[in-house]
């Protein structure tokens, strides 16, 4: 299954009063592994940058205005998410509005909230006690996101993949997964990873393991309930 981990900068809380996207991070999941596939761009939104959002992210309009806007960019971006592939969001509402804003602005098709998948009410309904910030849910599960100095698009993406593999169990049943496999695994960002057996184990019968089985069912009589099952 392919699900999409995303996150979005911007320059402010409210797209219907002008705020724009101004970083947008993609990440690919492949039955809940990581498979090294991004999509990352920031973006010219075409307006100042509050200070309040500048202290968030760090991405100044001088920054930005050497970029491409989002409709130089929005046919890759749609591209990479695909028609079906779900959504996996923090406060995904947040981050859809702001998409379907520009999306709207350029007259494409919005993105149905049928694919979202919310980690901040997954974390809700796994743990009675917030706080629920991506900070507080690395600090939870002993995630290292001493990289996050300040918000950025692709590196929340990132961690936020790892927070997802934990609210969902993926990491453990993963690692359940190659245990009781008997198949050679490997580690892939910390998630067991199951190889196919390159060849079949060679049988631990010989001939003459058979034929010593075979005399002894023999000898039980013909009444033997193993003479039904030899």
């Amino acid at each position: 299954m392919r699900e999409i981990v995303l996150d979005t900068e911007t320059t402010g809380l409210d797209p219907n009063k002008g705020d724009r996207l101004v970083e947008i991070g993609c990440i690919e999941l492949l039955n809940r592994i990581p498979t090294g596939a991004t999509f990352h761009a920031y973006l010219n939104p075409e307006r100042d940058m509050p200070a309040e959002a500048f202290a968030i992210h760090g991405l100044s309009i001088e920054f930005l205005k050497t970029h491409k806007r989002f409709a130089d960019v929005v046919d890759d971006f749609l591209a990479f998410i695909g028609d079906e592939a779900p959504l996996v969001i923090h406060n995904a509402s947040f981050d859809h509005g702001f998409l379907c804003a520009e999306l709207k602005r350029h007259n494409r098709a919005l993105i149905s909230r049928d694919r979202l998948v919310d980690t901040l009410a997954l974390a809700r309904r796994k743990h009675s006690a917030g706080p629920y910030n991506l900070d507080a849910l690395c600090g939870k599960y002993g995630i290292d996101n001493s990289r996050r100095t300040k918000h950025g698009a692709l590196l929340d993406a990132e961690i936020l993949a790892e927070v997802y593999l934990e609210l969902i169990g993926g990491r453990q049943a993963q690692l359940v997964l190659a245990e009781n496999t008997g198949t050679r695994s490997k580690s892939v960002d910390g998630v067991a990873v199951v190889r196919a057996r390159p060849a079949p184990l060679a049988p631990r019968l010989n001939d003459a393991d058979r034929a010593a089985h075979a005399q002894f069912v023999a000898s039980l009589g013909e009444n033997a309930v193993w003479r039904n099952y030899q």
